[in-house]
């Protein structure tokens, strides 16, 4: 959420920046700042009213231990008028205070000067690539046929289990699944990342300190009798570890990883892009999280990107990065890098990872602050990643590392597996 003073600041700016995501804010800044100006006049009214009647309060019990009584019982009269009146300021108050942050929830955080403009994916820049696309052969599949064919994957299993995009992994399937997560949580605390098991549902107030409240509410399920919400991310739970908590400048960064089954509601569609591990209800991610200082977090958002580029080099997957345009740019990022893996069984490339700096945006959502060494209190900003998610990475495995007789595995891999092919 943006700071109405950052707004009052840098307006024109702003405005300039979002337009990269075709958001004009120049109308809703209006409001913004009507409603804030509403809000400090009533919030000094109040403090005026406050005043008054604290004042004749104080009058009122010395007029009585003088034994004034007729005069402390008028007195006591225009108190009670002061405190209706307090009562209705504190209602407008409220109400104001509660309309500005709803306005405030309606506006994307401002794209970094790096983020091109553009509406949609095909408007992303790459920006970097690496790695060898391997020939296979006309008889090469998709990893959905390879799953059926050495029986590591059950698509139908998940079906009458719970449903579409649930698939049941076995056998040395469900091995090389637990491998992966298994090195990658191993990178990432090699690399000085903490790791954390945290819980698989959140509150309304996690889901809102990290953005996916009120925005991806219809994205997540939603367990109604508790009023809970499965996770669509590591990212959520592990960030709100530090909601409403002031960090010393010298406990910067935090660097937090954790592995978490992740859950999205996503809208059904169909065809080969979609069909398989492609896209899913449930699966599995290992996440990386930093808490940083404001003059840190860009150079800390490319150690992210170098970080997941060396796990790519070591599986030797062939990978390219984007950056994302405005109109692809997640509500609460600044700036996203996307990984994507090559498939060549499926000719198209597949996203397996996302590493974000969301600057002050989640911060100021969450009360994330931080005591520099001057004794001033101010926003951290905070970053996250994927490292990675498994499905599209398990995908480019079985289908890069086929051959004819069987699926090879990356060699990074094999002392976790204890197997060496399927």
């Amino acid at each position: 959420m943006l700071q109405v003073s950052e707004i009052r600041k840098q307006r024109e700016h702003f405005i300039s920046a979002l337009s990269k995501r075709g958001f004009d804010a120049n109308s809703i800044f209006d409001e913004v700042i009507q409603t804030d100006d509403l809000r400090r006049a009533t919030q000094a009214e109040l403090d005026d009213t406050l005043a008054q009647s604290n004042k004749l309060s104080k009058e009122i019990g010395i007029l009585y231990k003088n034994g004034e009584v007729q005069k402390a019982n008028l007195i006591k009269e225009k108190t009670g008028q002061l405190k209706e009146t307090s009562k209705h300021l504190t209602e407008k108050l409220n109400s104001t205070i509660e309309k500005l942050i709803d306005l405030l929830n309606t506006i994307p955080n401002i794209p970094h000067d790096l983020v091109p403009a553009g509406s949609d994916e095909n408007d992303n820049e790459e920006v970097f690539r690496e790695g060898t696309i391997p020939e296979l052969t006309d008889e090469a599949l998709p990893h959905w046929e390879l799953a059926k064919k050495y029986d590591i994957i059950d698509f139908e299993l998940g079906v009458k289990i719970t449903g579409a995009g649930f698939p049941v992994y076995k056998g040395k399937g469900a091995q090389l699944q637990r491998a992966l997560i298994t090195y990658f949580l191993d990178k990432n605390i090699k690399a000085g990342y903490t790791e954390y098991q945290v819980p698989l549902m959140v509150n309304a107030d996690s889901g809102y300190g990290t953005g996916q409240l009120p925005d991806k509410e219809g994205q997540m399920y939603h367990v109604t009798g508790d009023d809970l919400y499965l996770i669509p991310t590591a990212e959520v739970p592990v960030t709100n570890i530090f909601r409403k908590d002031i960090l010393k400048e010298d406990d910067l960064p935090v660097k937090c990883t954790g592995y978490t089954p992740c859950f999205r509601r996503e809208a059904g569609s169909y065809g080969a892009h979609v069909r398989g591990l492609n896209r899913l209800h449930q699966f599995d991610k290992v996440e990386i999280v930093h808490i940083e200082h404001p003059n840190k977090s860009y150079e800390a958002l490319n150690t992210m990107v170098d970080h997941v580029k060396e796990i790519l080099r070591e599986l030797k997957l062939p990978y390219r990065i984007l950056r994302l345009c405005g109109g692809d740019l997640g509500f609460t990022s600044a700036l996203t890098y996307d990984f994507e893996v090559f498939s060549t069984a499926q000719d198209r490339w597949l996203e397996i990872s996302s590493v974000s700096n969301f600057e002050t945006f989640q911060a100021n959502r969450l009360k994330l602050r931080f005591k520099d060494n001057d004794g001033k209190i101010q926003l951290a900003h905070t970053l996250n990643g994927s490292s990675l998610a498994l499905p599209r990475v398990l995908a480019g495995i079985l289908e890069n590392y086929q051959t004819k007789d069987g699926i090879n595995i990356p060699e990074v891999l094999i002392p976790y597996c204890g197997f060496d092919r399927i």
